[in-house]
This record gives structure tokens, sequence and C-alpha cells, in this order.
């Protein structure tokens, strides 16, 4: 599954240093604004010790991981919905993405110049949501003239319906809120938003940017974004970029250890919002296991198995027969396929399986 999520924030707040620690791409990062003019696209992997204990077990001749791509987005100025600076461009590679990794500076640094002179991670956030949620109003107002002219002529009581559900939303955006907090039912989304396509509908990770002593506790400026987005539902994480930079350049993974440990952490910052943004996407992992290769393969929570099948390949879905499932646990317990069939832990599953994360699945299909 081709997932993106894009990295945004004003010029400036630490988003290409960030990336450059995600990414073996190197965006340019460079004390002034407007540094990364084209998108940078990275291919992550997502951080997995279950791969790492399966390949122990079985040897195979390689190992695939599961992947997220995150995408370095250009910086933003006010005035961006009508086309100033990289506008244009900015929203249309926001458009592509399936999440938003907003990255805020939270770090008082002279040295380090800020787009408006002063750190005020709050009033960055809001620079970059005016500008979508404009946007989305443009959207939404190009349809609601339409809805209205067809509800008009029709009476249709769906129509009529759509009409309401436009007028909400566009009465939630002009309060200064984001589409991702407006309450609707799946039916009516689906029927009279998702067309839309719109930026602040997208989930979101709010990313500060800290110095080192703030990298697990957080600072004054944390504390207003958290006071600020509390009612977004939106998960914040505590990254300093440039810790995550000089961890990025260490070849031992016992230096990184010891270097995460000297600062109170357990885990990288990379790894947490790797994990961070799979999680967002509501997405889940199974995985198919032999001698050639063991690999971890990415899906939507509560697929169905041939819906799983398909990732692999189109073909397996249509031809889809049975599932033969090992729970991850079982295989790690009796340490092969065999073993686990002759202890009653290979279980066959139709079509209405809803595969588990962490399954470890075969799949028998004829086309």
């Amino acid at each position: 599954m081709a997932l993106q999520a894009g990295i945004v924030g004003l010029p400036n707040v630490g988003k290409s240093t960030l990336f450059n620690a995600l990414s073996s791409a190197k965006a340019q990062a460079a004390n002034f604004p407007f540094c990364t003019i084209e998108p940078n696209v990275g291919v992550i992997t997502v951080p997995d010790e279950r791969l790492i204990a399966l390949e122990d077990l079985v040897h195979p001749q390689k190992v695939i991981p599961t992947t997220v791509e995150i995408v370095d987005i250009a910086g933003l100025v006010k005035g961006a919905s009508k086309g100033e600076g990289l506008g244009n461009q900015f929203l249309g590679n926001i458009r592509n993405t399936d999440a938003i990794i907003h990255v805020l500076r939270c770090f008082d640094d002279d040295n380090v110049i800020h787009v408006d002179g002063v750190v005020n991670p709050v009033s960055d956030k809001e620079v970059i949501d005016t500008e979508l949620q404009l946007k989305d109003l443009d959207s939404v107002d190009k349809k609601l003239a339409k809805s209205e002219k067809a509800a008009k002529s029709s009476g249709d009581k769906e129509a009529i319906r759509g009409v309401e559900i436009l007028k909400a939303m566009k009465a939630h955006l002009e309060s200064g809120k984001n589409a991702r907090s407006f309450e609707v039912s799946v039916e009516d989304k689906q029927k009279h938003l998702n067309d839309l396509a719109l930026l602040t509908i997208k989930p979101v990770i709010y990313v500060c940017n800290v110095d080192e002593k703030s990298v697990v506790s957080g600072n004054k400026h944390t504390e207003a974004v958290k006071e600020n987005v509390k009612d977004e539902k939106a998960e914040i994480l505590f990254v300093s970029a440039q810790i995550e930079s000089e961890i990025a350049v260490m070849d031992s993974f016992e230096d990184r250890q010891v270097f995460l440990e000297d600062l109170g952490l357990t885990q990288s910052g990379v790894a947490r919002l790797i994990q961070a943004t799979y999680n967002l996407l509501h997405l889940s992992t199974y995985f198919t296991v032999g001698e050639k290769e063991v690999r971890a393969w990415t899906i939507t929570k509560g697929f169905l198995a041939p819906q799983a099948a398909g990732v692999i390949h189109t073909d397996f879905e249509k031809g889809f027969i049975r599932a033969e499932v090992i729970k991850y646990e079982d295989f790690i317990k009796y340490k092969s396929e065999a073993a686990c069939k002759e202890n009653g832990k290979l279980n066959v599953e139709g079509k209405e399986y809803v595969v588990q994360d962490g399954d470890i699945m075969n799949f028998r299909f004829n086309v």
C-alpha cells in the first residue's frame, strides 16, 4: 500500500532536519526560509521487533519490512491559499498525502531565525491551519452552490441533506476549526464530504521540535500546544530534530542506545514518529514467513482475509479459497509452522476472517 504522510510547518521550524533523520534522502537544511523548494520523498521503514524475532527463527534469505512514505513539503506563508509564496505548490502536495505531520518550533535559539521574529508555536500552527481552512472553504463553497441548485430544482431529500451538511461544514471552518473535528456520521461523510478531499480533514500528528533538555517532559511552548489542540484528538510528540540528526549518523546500534539512555529515552523520536504515523493511518501488519523471505505486509485495520491477500497480488483476492493463519505468539512459542500445526495452532480461515495485527498467513487461491 503506497501510503504517504506529509511533513509540514512554517519555514525554519526544523522539519527538513527531521526529514533528513527519518530518511536516507537528504533535503537541504539551512538557516533560512524556503530552503526546501521541491517536495522530497523518503521511504521509511516501520520499526517492528517481531520481524527480528521471526528472522532469528527462520533464517530467511531476505527480510522485507513494511514502509511509509514521508514527504517533506515546502514551507508555507500567509496568503498561500491565494497562491502567494509557494502556496499553490504546498497545497497541491499536501492534498496527495494520507496524513499530516505538523512540525512546530518549541525551542528558543537566537541563532536560528524565526520567520516571524518570535517563537510562538500556537501562532505558527494557526497560520497553517488558516490557509488550509481557507482552501477547504473554497472547495465547500463551490460544491454548496451546485448542491443548492440541485436541491431546489429536484426537491430530493438526499440533496437537501447534502446542503445541510455542507452549510454546517462551512460554519465549522469559518469558526476557525479544522474539518477533522466536525461531527458527522460515516454515511453523511461518504455521501457529501469525501469527494471534496478536504485538507483539514486529514489525520494529524503535532511534532513539537524541542531542545535536548525538553525532549522528555516538554516546556512552556509544548504546554501551550497541548492546550491549543486538546479538542482535536490529535497525537502530540516531543522530538528534538537536532538529537535525531546526531543519532542518524551513528553506525553502531549500541552507541545509539547508550546515547538515548543518557537522555532518559527508550526509543528515538524517529522510531516513535514512524510508529505513530502508522497508527494514525489505522494500519496493521501481517507476515508471510518462509525460507526465501520473511515479509511484513501493510493493511488497513479491519481488512478481511481476501483483501489482505490482494495486497500481495490482485489474483490472490480474486481467486481466494482460504487462509492458513498462525498467531505470532504461537509461532514464537513453537518455533516453526510444522510445530504449530502439530499443536493445533494453525487455523484455516475463510472469506469472512478479519485479519489481526501480527497474523502469520499463507493464502490458498485459484485463478
